[in-house]
This record gives C-alpha cells, structure tokens and sequence, in this order.
C-alpha cells in the first residue's frame, strides 16, 4: 500500500512536534523531514529545520521516535535539497559534508531513505557536469552503503532564477541523464525521488519512464503543474520556466494522475508518496497552507487506500 505523506517544508515555522501532530490528525501516514543547517535561507522553501543534524544526541533520537511511535506517523525521508556540485568548492564541501551527516544519522531514526539532489555547475555543459559527478559522488554512495540508506535525487532542473542560468543547478533532470548517472554508479543505493510535474514543464512525458526506472524509484513527490500554454507561446522554451509555468497542489494542473498510479502500482511500488506544496495560491496564511494540505489529500483519496 503506497504511503500518504507531505514535504515538511510548507510548514517551516511550525517545530517538529507541530508537523507530526498535523499529519496524525490529518490523515497523512508520514512526512519527509527537512534537515538544512540552521541558518538564512538561499531560495524558496530552502533552509527549513524541522530536524537539526547538528544538535542530535541520542538522547534526543530516542525522544523523535518515541513522538513519532505515540502519534503513528513514520519520517519517509529525511530531506536536504543544496548543490553539491557547487563550482565554489567550499560550498559544495559544505553540502557534502552535511549531506554524509544525514546519511549517518537516517538508521538511528529506522529512516531509510535521503533526498537531496546531485548538484550542477550551471556554467558547464552536461558532460563536464557528468565527469565531476563521477568524481564527488562515489564517496557519499560509499557513505550510504556503508550506512544502508538509500539516496533519492529529486529530478528538478533548479533552473529558475537569474542566478541558476544558464545550466540549473541540478543535473538529474531526464531520463538520458538518469541512464549515465546509474551507469558511471551503478550503487543500488542510487536511485530517484520522483516528480512527476518537472517532466511535464519540461514538455516530457511524466508516466513512462516509471517502467524503465522501476527498480531506482525510492520515493516520490506529489507535486502538479500548470503550463500556460499562451505564456509558452510567448516566452518560448528557452525562456525562464517560471515564464510560462506555475506548480499546483495535485489534481489543479497538468499532470495524469490517474495514469501516474496506474503505472506507479503496476510496477509494483509500495513506497512513500509525498505532497510538495509550492503552490503561490495556497500560502497567503496558515489556513491557505492547511487548505492546502487538506485538498491535496482529498483529491488523492481516490488513488490510495486512506
């Protein structure tokens, strides 16, 4: 049975407790938990703490389990989403370093699964990218082996400011990409967190490549996407994407959703799917984000087993 659950993320003035506590009393079976280090967020929905790697004890393990065991909810992924193919090696240290952080720290939580994304050198071309990739990422799979945690890298572009031009600042962005990536680390601890609504502002399709990619499927993202169709006309595909597109909550834009379920359960996936709300519609107040979170799950009931 696949497992209902939301990204953290829209709730990021609400503490631990407060996130569980919603989705125990909304339905939701689990959450992916935010684990950026403290401090200024660089973008949109980033920097949210929900867990703080830095402060863990095991002391404090034991109490997040214990909350999580007494309200029923379980943590899907614990999730950090930076560039740690960052040109500034400093930087991309830094995310490397945080990243093995929440790899060791997922099985003392009984998590087995963390997202992030493989990171990107807007400036350079895709080979070039592919080549450093072959070159950072073995250290932080070895990291996940050695840890038996699985690593799901969210397809999105990043490409959606004036600072992530011209590249984006996340490679695993398609399907031919994805073939190189598992072919340079063929680690099946490697695999993806899957977006369908990415695919469909791409002008790609959000449905089939779930066959080819069954077995690398670790975790999903229910996330829609309205493309404007007159905007795109305008701008062209070129343009910045936020030119001709906007996410929505699920069932509010383009995305076939009843063929994603019906392929997602064909190919036997039995894991955590997980609302993301960036939806500008829906974060005017806290009860926008609450009707937001609501009516995704309403939408969804019809696709999964409440």
């Amino acid at each position: 049975m696949l497992q209902l659950g939301f990204v953290s993320a829209i709730l990021a003035d609400k503490t631990f407790e407060d996130v569980v506590d919603f989705a125990a009393e909304n339905g939701y079976s689990c959450v992916e938990m935010m684990c950026w280090p403290k401090g200024n967020a660089e973008r949109r929905y980033a920097g949210v703490t929900h867990i703080d790697v830095q402060e863990m004890n095991e002391d404090q393990v034991i109490y997040l389990k214990s909350y999580l065991a007494k309200k029923k909810v379980s943590i899907s992924a614990l999730g950090y989403y930076p560039n740690p193919l960052d040109p500034d090696e400093e930087r991309a240290q830094h995310c490397i370093d945080h990243l093995k952080k929440l790899i060791r720290l997922a099985p003392r939580l009984g998590v087995g699964v963390v997202n992030t994304f493989i990171g990107r050198d807007p400036q350079k071309n895709i080979e070039d990218n592919l080549s450093k990739f072959a070159e950072v990422w073995p250290e932080i799979i070895k990291e996940a082996e050695d840890h038996e945690v699985k690593i799901g890298i969210e397809n999105c572009p990043m490409l959606f400011t004036n600072d992530e031009w011209p590249g984006g600042k996340n490679l695993a962005i398609s399907p031919a990409i994805w073939r190189k990536m598992f072919d340079l680390i063929p680690s099946k601890n490697l695999g993806l967190n899957y977006d369908p609504s990415h695919l469909v502002w791409m002008q790609m399709d959000e449905v089939e490549p779930l066959f080819e990619f069954k077995d690398r499927i670790f975790h999903v993202h229910l996330k829609d996407v309205k493309v404007y169709q007159e905007k795109l006309d305008e701008y062209g595909i070129l343009s910045y994407p936020l030119d001709f597109h906007s996410p929505k909550i699920p069932g509010l834009g383009d995305v076939r959703w009843r063929d994603f379920f019906s392929v997602l359960t064909s190919i036997g996936y039995k894991g955590p799917v997980c609302v993301e709300v960036e939806d500008k519609a829906f974060e005017g107040s806290e009860e926008d984000i609450r009707a937001a979170l609501l009516t995704s799950r309403n939408y969804l009931q019809q696709f999964l087993a409440l």
